[in-house]
């Protein structure tokens, strides 16, 4: 790209060349001259907006974070309607998308990456982050009566992330949602079947 020609939100640009790369090619594609080129821009412009590579990545996963917001506010206003598994197992397809399957794999892959991470949130970014959204979830479930009261909420959030992150992270296809309801409600059937008794 010529210099001097004004790219209109390059950040952005950047950050949309580095989930195709994650998404098309994996976590070790993902380098700052892939990212320029992908995105038809000179590697200069990256330097310019972030101080080095691993800064650019960081911002990439707390953009990534930043968008579970709606996906928590979504799954949180359908307690007490529908099913739980059904919920979850909609939360979840909405979840591990592509691009947040190809972020998990890429703060695990990058040693400086996960440090920096680190000194801001405790865990891995998403998941973390997602199962603190099924936590809440789960909760209010509970207040609602839908889920056995003595329910052990924190271990079921990390078995369902745990188990729904293996199971599209693994599979050469995405998983459909048959797939997905049928992980959820093997890890779900106690505590919605005690609330019952």
């Amino acid at each position: 790209m010529p210099t001097g020609v004004h790219i209109r939100d390059a950040r952005q640009q950047l950050f949309d060349a580095a989930t195709r790369i994650l998404v098309r090619d994996g976590a070790n594609a993902l380098t700052s001259r892939a990212v320029t080129t992908e995105a038809g821009v000179a590697k200069g412009v990256l330097h310019r907006h972030f101080a080095d590579f691993d800064a650019f990545l960081v911002e990439l996963v707390e953009d990534r974070v930043a968008r579970l917001g709606d996906q928590a506010a979504t799954l949180l206003a359908s307690a007490g309607t529908g099913t739980v598994s059904g919920n979850l197992t909609d939360a979840l397809l909405d979840l591990f998308d592509p691009v947040a399957v190809g972020i998990v794999g890429l703060v695990v892959f990058r040693n400086e990456l996960r440090s920096r991470l680190r000194t801001t949130a405790p865990g891995i970014p998403v998941l973390a982050d997602a199962g603190a959204m099924i936590a809440d979830y789960l909760t209010r479930e509970c207040e609602l009566g839908r889920i056995a009261a003595d329910a052990d909420i924190d271990s079921l959030a990390l078995s369902l992330i745990g188990a729904g992150h293996l199971l599209f992270a693994g599979a050469a296809d995405r998983p459909d949602a048959a797939a997905v309801g049928k992980m959820v409600g093997t890890i779900t059937a106690d505590v919605v079947q005690r609330r019952l008794l």
